[in-house]
């Protein structure tokens, strides 16, 4: 009896094994044959177009199977006239946003948006008057100051301190900032580029203080599924009612997916006079429509996309596993904190005491590596380079190479 028992146990994990899809995260994509801004545009940014660019925010993966199937199904259909998104894509959002984060959301409560950033622009120009106060932690993700001052609005910063266990927040200073009047807070949570998760404890103190001033808050969650275990991502808007009434969050699945170039976002507004607003200045731009091909897409990510995302989260863990080790026996003096969130990593090279243009010219011209430039993150970024990882493992080696060779010579 015993060795039936076993018998069917080893065959019930050999279904289950079968069962798994083992997914390819190896394999190096030529992106060079299409309009790609992270290959394409090297000579524009860079003036290099040999550099290996390991800048923009997106991955060399192949997007999942199951979305580009769920695409070809809809490209099968000859028309693509105006579309809309039924209701079972709002609840499909509701579903992840429920298993993922245990928050409860209702559909109505979900509206979209063509991308975070212009969700967030659309946010301040429906929620404050030009002049108004908005606050930033920077360095923080760059688009957030063309959102704030190319739309007439005065930037304010609450800079993050950068520590031995990792950066924090001055919750001294950011009350000190509220004081003077600001009316909304733009927050990047996991953060982008330094890669916070902030804990629910700092997020209390957020809520508490944005209370306590009459902020209200626009909370670029994009980064949440790319949270890496032990840590877990909290939605600032699930901790309590309050949090909730003076909250968009804005979400995507698009880095964690890799269909940026779909321009699809959703941002989850429960309260009504916020939602009411925003929706309003949507209609009015009239970008509500949006891309057929990007809700097609972001439902078959979200519908059956969780295994390949724990996948690729573990082959990005191991490349930065591969870029400490590789930096402590080969540039000890380039430093990091590990990210608990996100692929991309905010290297410090600060000890070499060089000119920022030095620098990056050094990397472009000397490694061949195109990585993103610390100053556009704003204060706290000199010295500082963005690395993305989420890459092959045979490119991220030979660019840490290239590194490494540049420095010898």
């Amino acid at each position: 009896m015993l060795s039936l028992i076993i018998a069917f146990c080893v065959t019930c994990a050999t279904i289950n094994a079968l069962d798994m899809i083992k997914y390819n995260f190896d394999k190096t994509v030529d992106r060079t044959t299409v309009d790609s801004v992270k290959y394409g545009l090297r000579k524009v940014v860079f003036k290099n177009e040999n550099v290996i660019p390991l800048w923009v925010a997106d991955m060399d993966f192949e997007t999942p199977d199951f979305i580009i199937e769920a695409l070809k199904t809809r490209i099968d259909h000859p028309v693509f006239g105006y579309g809309f998104r039924s209701p079972d894509y709002n609840k499909t959002i509701v579903n992840w946003l429920l298993s993922q984060y245990q928050w409860k959301v209702r559909p109505a409560e979900v509206s979209f948006s063509p991308g975070v950033v212009p969700g967030l622009v659309m946010s301040v120009l429906a929620l404050t008057n030009p002049s108004d106060k908005i606050l930033v932690q920077p360095p923080v993700y760059f688009p957030f100051y063309a959102t704030i001052e190319g739309n007439g609005r005065e930037l304010v910063y609450n800079q993050l301190v950068n520590t031995e266990e990792g950066y924090k927040i001055d919750f001294d200073d950011l009350e000190a900032k509220f004081k003077t009047g600001v009316k909304m807070f733009i927050m990047s949570n996991p953060h982008n580029p330094v890669g916070r998760v902030w804990s629910r404890e700092e997020l209390v103190q957020i809520i508490d203080l944005c209370e306590k001033y009459d902020v209200l808050i626009l909370s670029d969650e994009i980064h949440a599924d790319l949270t890496f275990a032990p840590y877990k991502h909290t939605p600032i808007a699930s901790i309590s009612e309050t949090a909730a009434n003076r909250t968009l969050t804005f979400m995507a699945a698009s880095k964690t997916f890799n269909i940026a170039g779909l321009s699809t976002a959703f941002v989850v507004i429960q309260q009504k006079e916020l939602l009411k607003k925003y929706n309003a200045i949507m209609d009015a731009m009239h970008l509500f429509p949006g891309n057929v091909m990007g809700s097609v897409a972001t439902k078959a990510a979200f519908d059956q996309g969780n295994d390949w995302r724990l996948q690729m989260l573990d082959y990005v863990k191991s490349n930065i596993d591969f870029v400490e080790e590789f930096l402590q026996k080969h540039l000890p003096d380039i430093h990091f904190h590990r990210p608990e969130a996100t692929y991309l990593l905010w290297l410090d090279f600060r000890s070499f005491g060089w000119e920022q243009k030095e620098l990056t010219e050094f990397l472009i011209n000397r490694a061949g590596v195109g990585l993103n430039d610390g100053v556009v993150f704003n204060p706290g970024g000199d010295g500082f380079m963005r690395l993305n990882v989420a890459c092959s493992r045979e490119l991220l080696e030979k660019a840490l190479n290239q590194i490494k060779t540049a420095f010898e010579e």
